[in-house]
């Protein structure tokens, strides 16, 4: 008889005080901004640029941003002209 182990994929949201605030991935014509309104305001998770995913529920400003996501923010400014020097907030 063999057994099959399934591997667990489901994702862990983040619980508790976020440690610092993440970059939104968004698709051409998306807005950060909107986005992250309309997962306040249905509940629907998010997923950063460093693969982080979570509900939004506080305001990031007053966090420090992710490394892992500024870098990888940073890189892609480097390649594509008209990116800004920060991302919408």
């Amino acid at each position: 008889m063999t057994v099959e182990t399934i591997p667990d994929t489901e994702e862990v949201l983040q619980t508790g005080e976020p440690l610092s605030a993440h970059i939104v991935k968004t698709e051409p014509g998306e807005t950060a901004a909107a986005k992250v309104l309309e997962a306040r305001i249905y509940g629907t998770p998010l997923e950063a640029l460093c693969g982080h995913v979570w509900v939004p529920s506080r305001d990031p400003k007053q966090l420090p941003v992710c490394e892992k996501c500024k870098g990888i923010y940073d890189m892609y400014k480097a390649f594509n002209d008209g990116l800004r020097d920060q991302p919408d907030e």
